[in-house]
């Protein structure tokens, strides 16, 4: 089994073709309620998009309260997707297993294209085709490790915890739903209230209202909104919007 939490496709890309490669298939951490029951001799998948430089809050919320029942030797590894680094993400995800008595053997990293759009630029399209290009040869080495079942520490894009720790704090206030607004062009749709992973979002009077004072802040509500009507701050409007090409609403 492999899970994987994704707003907008990265890490849903890489779980399917990990899966198609190894004969596995994937669930999304939000269609998962309390439970993971794996059988004799199968293996465990994570894959994560890396936020600030750590785990999204909904992936450490999720590893905290769902139970994970598996042979002691079950092998479990740990892919975590970034826009340039993966600071400390597969690594929290391994201690957030330790606290239940599992063990992470083989934890990954790869690059894919930035999403964090109140920071950087959608818009140019040819550096994201170029990174994309590069996702295949990643994806490929990591199958090959998977396959063997080996053990170790892969991530190449991993920052020292002291520094990921420090960038990390800056993920809670960045978390604030109040840096989010509509703007006219929204036309009611509801795509952002049923898309929420965290239920942060209802349709009142015909336009999204955000009724949690934070969310995991994985801007899927504005990367998919059909009239880019959802904004970030200041920046996201002239950013642009972003979905991983080949996977079908981003999700």
């Amino acid at each position: 089994m492999i899970i994987y939490f994704s707003a907008t496709g990265n890490s849903k890309y890489v779980a399917s073709k990990v899966a198609e490669a190894t004969k596995d298939f994937i669930k999304p951490i939000t269609d998962i309620t309390d439970r993971i029951t794996l059988q004799q001799g199968e293996s465990l998948g994570i894959v994560i998009p890396t936020y600030f430089y750590w785990v999204p809050s909904v992936v450490s919320d999720f590893l905290e309260n769902t139970e994970i029942e598996c042979e002691e030797n079950t092998y479990i590894y740990c892919i975590a997707t970034c826009g340039g680094t993966s600071g400390q993400a597969s690594q929290m995800v391994g201690k957030l297993l330790e606290k239940k008595g599992k063990r992470v053997n083989a934890y990954f990293d790869i690059v894919m294209p930035d999403n964090w759009t109140p920071m950087f630029d959608a818009n140019n399209t040819d550096e994201i085709a170029k990174v994309i290009k590069k996702e295949k040869p990643q994806i490929e080495k990591i199958v090959g490790h998977i396959q063997r079942k080996e053990s170790g520490k892969f991530a190449k894009h991993t920052l020292p915890f002291v520094i990921a720790k420090l960038i990390s704090l800056f993920y809670e206030p960045s978390r604030k739903t109040s840096h989010l607004h509509v703007e006219n062009q929204c036309i009611g749709c509801g795509k952002c209230m049923s898309d929420c992973p965290v239920k942060a979002i209802e349709i009142q009077d015909g336009k999204p209202v955000w009724v949690k004072d934070k969310c995991t802040m994985c801007l899927g509500c504005l990367h998919k909104c059909p009239t880019f009507a959802i904004q970030y701050g200041k920046n996201t409007k002239k950013h642009g919007q972003y979905v991983h090409p080949e996977v079908n609403g981003g999700k």
